[in-house]
């Protein structure tokens, strides 16, 4: 997502994660900056910036430390700016003394983008500090190639032919992500239930997060997937990488069974091959569902954004609905906007340039 920093402003370009809770991206001074795209923000020369002051600290700044599930890091001071983001349509959004973290030391894979746009329900993610005016709705359209979109307001809101929507779930002992709940797997005509398994729930079992490529569910009901997927596939299993991935001998996915995630709701997802697998070269294709989850210290079930592919996804949150619309998301120019709205946040489409990042993960919270 390309949005601007600054007075005057500067360019930068950032991966929009509903798994993360900060908006951030490198800034001068470095003491370890990987290297970027755009250049990389310096704070002395805009006249708006401002360091936040914290109490707890000696020198009274406010320090952020964010690690990742792959142990990639973030490392910073937050400070106060002016975020500007430009619609497709020319409009300027603008939001002064918008909270964000300025990072010095940064580790994080992708090495080309500025930083990530923390979209989740955390108090300074951007859909938080946007407030009223994006009216609590965002969604996006990712494709695997080329220029995706993301909507905020009443553009936002997912409906038409093809459309199916679940509830979404805030937990008590996380109340910032965005939970669904996975009531089955199915791969073809083999439905795979939760119920009955330490997997089910009621009130959310999986995350959402466009910020983590992968799939992940717990070892022993995924175990029930992939024995499902290897009754179908005939192919050579072949050990890639790790041991944790299903993959195969093969040039075609046409060997591959469809696989559907049945959410609550009545919400059937019926995901393409390249949903839930990839060509990892060599010759070897494998799923993209991983057993067990991301790390050791974060135990949570995660429905990643290469599942997400060639889907319009919203996000409601004044209705707690998540909703879903096959689309092709590469071809799509415009998703229809309400032509009744006269909220200038309902008028906002924004082009991202989505990228995959195999193991860019949610933030873990220290």
């Amino acid at each position: 997502m390309k949005l601007q920093i600054g007075t005057p402003p500067v360019e930068i370009e950032a991966v929009i994660d509903t798994g993360s809770s900060v908006i951030w991206t490198q800034c001068l001074p470095c003491l370890n900056c990987y290297e970027q795209r755009n250049p990389i923000f310096n704070p002395s020369k805009s006249s708006t910036y401002q360091d936040l002051r914290c109490n707890n600290t000696p020198d009274h700044s406010c320090v952020y430390d964010i690690v990742y599930a792959d142990h990639t890091y973030s490392i910073g001071s937050f400070a106060t700016e002016t975020v500007t983001i430009k619609s497709t349509s020319g409009q300027s959004y603008v939001m002064p003394k918008t909270i964000i973290g300025c990072s010095h030391n940064s580790s994080v894979r992708g090495r080309s983008y500025s930083g990530i746009v923390g979209l989740n329900l955390g108090p300074v993610s951007l859909v938080s500090q946007m407030g009223k005016d994006m009216q609590r709705a965002i969604s996006y359209c990712f494709s695997p190639e080329g220029t995706s979109k993301i909507h905020f307001g009443s553009n936002a809101i997912v409906s038409g032919e093809g459309t199916v929507s679940t509830p979404m779930f805030m937990k008590k002992e996380n109340n910032v992500s965005y939970y669904q709940n996975l009531d089955a797997v199915s791969v073809e005509e083999t439905r795979i239930e939760t119920l009955g398994t330490p997997f089910h729930a009621v009130d959310g079992n999986i995350i959402i997060d466009s910020g983590t490529s992968l799939t992940f569910l717990p070892a022993s009901y995924c175990s029930l997937v992939r024995k499902a997927v290897e009754k179908v596939v005939t192919a050579e299993r072949v050990t890639y990488q790790d041991d944790y991935s299903l993959c195969y001998i093969t040039d075609t996915m046409d060997i591959f069974p469809v696989i559907t995630m049945h959410f609550s709701g009545g919400a059937d997802l019926v995901l393409g091959k390249n949903n839930t697998y990839m060509d990892y070269g060599e010759g070897a294709i494998c799923l993209n569902i991983i057993c067990g989850p991301p790390s050791p210290t974060f135990g949570e079930a995660i429905f990643g954004n290469i599942a997400q592919n060639n889907f319009l996804v919203g996000y409601d949150l004044s209705s707690r609905l998540v909703s879903f619309k096959p689309t092709d998301c590469g071809v799509t120019q415009d998703i229809p906007i309400d032509d009744n709205s006269s909220s200038a946040a309902s008028l906002f489409q924004f082009n991202i340039k989505f990228v995959l990042f195999v193991f860019v993960l949610s933030l873990i919270r220290l």
